[in-house]
């Protein structure tokens, strides 16, 4: 097992707080304090605003980001070569239910104007703005991102389809055809633009919306991970397409950060003396964040399908490297059931280690198995589920990632 050092599993205040109510002998503002804290990060809605001129590829980059590979898919964002969207739409995310990206009409009118604009798509709903170009940032872009700035809100420039970029490039370069340097050019050309439109300092990301998984994807979801709010960070991180190596690691550090608070909440419930209480709250957290962690890493069925649609391979070809039998189970209470019988007895050995490391098991230790229990299943699930849906990428492109 990884260094318990090394989960930031729980913050100093935090710990304060739920330690200083404990030692109060008030359980129940204990357990209020931790249910209000998972509650915050489990519902924390996130709304993406994404606009840009007709024709940049909105629409598709919100059905990517969605994890939709055809846009003619049921709720896909409706595209074409001309302006679709007349009116912001609301798409939510498949997996992720308080995520929403929202398609907002096209900017590329000569009467633009950004304030008038903003108001019409109802400016304050949205956590951040991604303006996307499919060529260079024109003056509305730029005019736009400035009435965001000065409203307190964030905004990142994508430009989009660099794959068509690169194909035209290598038709006409065919002798001095270059992919880096050739990106180079685009981003230069890009920041240029920006600092003569009077934006400073502002990162561009170049992505295909056909290939997620090329080019600037991956420092994108980094960039916003490091400058969202850490309730906003976590459902953030949970609803990016598992496409890479790094989502996936940045899927299983959410989750990681999580379980203590978890495996608190059924321990203070433990400590409650009302029969079989501990027990139904150990089984229904356990379910629900099985099921979550399965959903989040693409390895339920539905995903698993639309995953080997993708690539054009036969799902049980895929589940052949799924080495956890509890992923390919239905995950239901008759097998958390069965999961905590067996789990309970290993957890007596981890209770002393925890409560000298970990001062709230210490405060609590009348629900220290409960505690124990929990966090064991939660990590050890995560920990090979985490590594399945590495497998099953790798398979999927039948390869190392």
């Amino acid at each position: 097992m990884d260094s318990l050092e090394s989960f930031d599993i729980i913050s100093n205040e935090e710990v304060e707080e739920i330690k200083t109510a404990l030692e109060e002998g008030d359980l129940c503002k204990a357990t209020e304090k931790l249910s209000q804290s998972l509650k915050d990060i489990e519902n924390a809605p996130l709304n993406i605003a994404v606009t840009g001129e007709s024709g940049s590829g909105k629409s598709t980059f919100v059905n990517a980001i969605r994890g939709l590979d055809d846009d003619e898919e049921e709720g896909a964002a409706k595209t074409g070569v001309t302006e679709t969207t007349m009116e912001p739409k609301a798409y939510p995310h498949p997996q992720c239910n308080n995520v929403t990206l929202w398609d907002l009409p096209g900017i590329g009118s000569p009467t633009f104007k950004p304030n008038d604009y903003l108001e019409t798509v109802e400016f304050d709903r949205y956590d951040f703005f991604i303006i996307i170009s499919s060529d260079r940032f024109r003056h509305n872009d730029m005019e736009l991102a400035k009435a965001i700035q000065s409203m307190g809100k964030k905004f990142y420039f994508v430009r989009s389809k660099v794959d068509s970029d690169l194909t035209a490039s290598q038709k006409r370069r065919k002798m001095s055809y270059n992919e880096e340097n050739i990106l180079n050019e685009i981003r230069n050309n890009c920041s240029t633009c920006l600092q003569e439109g009077g934006i400073q300092n502002q990162k561009v990301f170049l992505l295909s919306c056909l290939e997620l998984n090329k080019y600037d994807f991956n420092q994108m979801q980094e960039t916003l991970g490091q400058e969202l709010p850490s309730h906003k960070r976590h459902v953030f991180m949970l609803c990016l397409p598992n496409i890479s190596l790094p989502v996936l690691e940045k899927k299983r550090e959410a989750l990681k950060k999580q379980i203590w608070k978890w495996a608190s909440l059924s321990c203070a419930v433990a400590t409650v003396p009302l029969p079989g209480l501990s027990v139904a709250c150990d089984v229904g957290i356990l379910v629900r964040e099985m099921r979550k962690y399965r959903d989040a890493f693409g390895l339920d069925q539905k995903s698993l399908e639309k995953l080997a649609n993708r690539v054009d391979k036969d799902v049980a070809e895929l589940k052949s490297v799924i080495k956890s039998p509890i992923v390919v189970k239905e995950i239901n209470k008759e097998l958390v059931t069965t999961l905590l019988t067996r789990g309970a007895a290993g957890s007596l050995m981890f209770i002393e280690y925890l409560a000298s490391n970990i001062p709230v098991v210490g405060t609590m230790a009348a629900g220290g198995i409960s505690f124990a229990t929990t966090y064991l299943m939660l990590y050890w699930f995560l920990k090979d589920i985490a590594e399945d849906a590495v497998r099953v990428l790798e398979k999927s492109l039948d390869s190392p990632v």
